[in-house]
């Protein structure tokens, strides 16, 4: 098959772009770059004009509830929720049912994502750190390292055990591979379902202190040192979280850390209305720690663009605020979220906004980079980074609609993806 994208702008760090090029692919590969390429004989002949093709974005935080969860989510329809939101890769969250504590499971998982959607979407699976995500005894890490797992995390969970802990970072440090951690102190914030502050004294609902996060994260940067093992922090919420990475990154070169759109979009004050979308965790803090999740993107201290992408069935949500679960899917959502709140309004260029969803979280995980260049795989993400359009939840290929973005205006929008020599276009 030969496909041709006429009229491309490049966003590459890698690759230097003075204007427009075409691009011609030969089934996986990049044949050739370069002005006013013939288009005879061609099989697909796509006209690029005024989008950007990027080196495929990979979200290292996705929920795809297979196997156990089938009813929220499955690994076809969060694969195909990623094609269509600009990801070209995925990596799936342990807190499955069974855990994915077992080397077989991890197999299994890469596997079904080769036969999901023709396979365009490449799956990572993530293994736990403890056994059955329980906090209790290590999981067979190095094992789980060779079957595939390219991280380790107890995600939903935090390691409490200190001692635990620090031998999950020595065995990872051994399989070159990150510890992801959960953030959450569950005495602080038991019973919580927002942050703590004044929204949640005027509605009456039980809090999240900021400190249920910052106070694990300062503990885990500790014996990270001690260890020196690779740490990353997910899902970050707070200022106190970028203050403490900041600090501890002048030191050590193994933390890393990400944020999600929702947490540099949203407010406590979304609560108001008591939409269960507006219920995750980590909370929607306050527009003080917008601020400082939006700098700590700009001055390099949080390297990565997540989406914690967590589906919940409509009847799971469609209950009292209290009782609802946590979490939102984001996959179809990023990228117009992340131009809107973060291009748009100076804090990153699209450069950058590269770096944050494609370079840096290989660099975290250790897998091969992507980049636009002849002679390589052909991994693409395409953006019209001028495009408004309006989210419509009922559009979404994700199995859930749990978003709280129903309607939004956004300026920046996902064309599609190319990978494994497969094109897709977003609707």
């Amino acid at each position: 098959m030969k496909h041709l994208l006429k009229n491309c702008m490049i966003i590459d760090p890698e690759v230097q772009n003075n204007g427009p090029v075409d691009i011609l692919i030969v089934n996986e590969t990049i044949e050739k770059i370069g002005a006013g390429i013939a288009d005879l004989k061609m099989d697909n002949v796509i006209d690029m004009q005024g989008y950007i093709v990027a080196p495929g974005f990979i979200d290292m935080h996705v929920h795809l509830r297979e196997p156990g969860f089938e009813h929220k989510e499955t690994i076809e329809s969060g694969t195909l929720a990623a094609a269509n939101g600009g990801f070209t890769a995925v990596c799936c969250m342990p807190n499955t049912n069974p855990s994915i504590d077992d080397q077989s499971l991890v197999k299994w998982i890469i596997q079904k994502g080769k036969e999901s959607n023709n396979g365009i979407v490449d799956v990572f699976p993530i293994g736990t750190i403890t056994k059955a995500r329980e906090g209790k005894e290590l999981s067979l890490m190095m094992e789980l390292a060779d079957a595939g797992a390219v991280a380790f995390s107890d995600d939903g969970s935090s390691v409490q055990n200190s001692e635990l802990l620090r031998r999950a970072m020595e065995y990872s440090s051994m399989s070159n591979k990150p510890i992801i951690q959960h953030a959450e102190d569950p005495f602080l914030g038991k019973g919580g379902a927002m942050n703590e502050g004044f929204e949640s004294t005027r509605l009456g609902i039980s809090p999240i202190p900021s400190i249920t996060e910052s106070s694990v994260i300062a503990r885990d940067l500790i014996i990270a040192g001690y260890t020196n093992a690779a740490y990353h922090a997910a899902h970050i919420s707070c200022r106190e979280s970028v203050e403490l990475i900041k600090n501890t990154k002048n030191k050590m070169q193994k933390i890393s850390c990400e944020v999600t759109p929702h947490h540099f979009t949203l407010t406590d004050e979304a609560v108001r209305n008591f939409d269960t979308n507006t219920k995750m965790n980590p909370p929607l803090r306050t527009k003080d720690d917008i601020i400082a999740l939006k700098e700590g993107l700009r001055d390099g201290i949080i390297d990565v663009i997540a989406t914690d992408h967590a589906p919940h069935s409509f009847d799971e949500k469609e209950v009292e605020f209290l009782f609802a679960p946590f979490g939102i899917v984001g996959l179809e959502t990023a990228i117009g979220l992340s131009i809107t709140e973060l291009v748009v309004t100076g804090y990153l260029t699209l450069m950058q906004l590269v770096e944050k969803f494609s370079v840096n979280p290989r660099k975290i995980l250790h897998l091969p980079q992507v980049t636009i260049r002849e002679g390589e795989l052909a991994n693409l993400t395409i953006i019209s980074p001028e495009t408004e359009w309006i989210v419509q939840v009922d559009k979404f290929k994700s199995q859930s609609k749990n978003s709280p973005f129903n309607n939004y205006k956004l300026k920046g929008k996902p064309i599609g993806i190319f990978n494994h020599g497969r094109i897709y276009l977003s609707s």
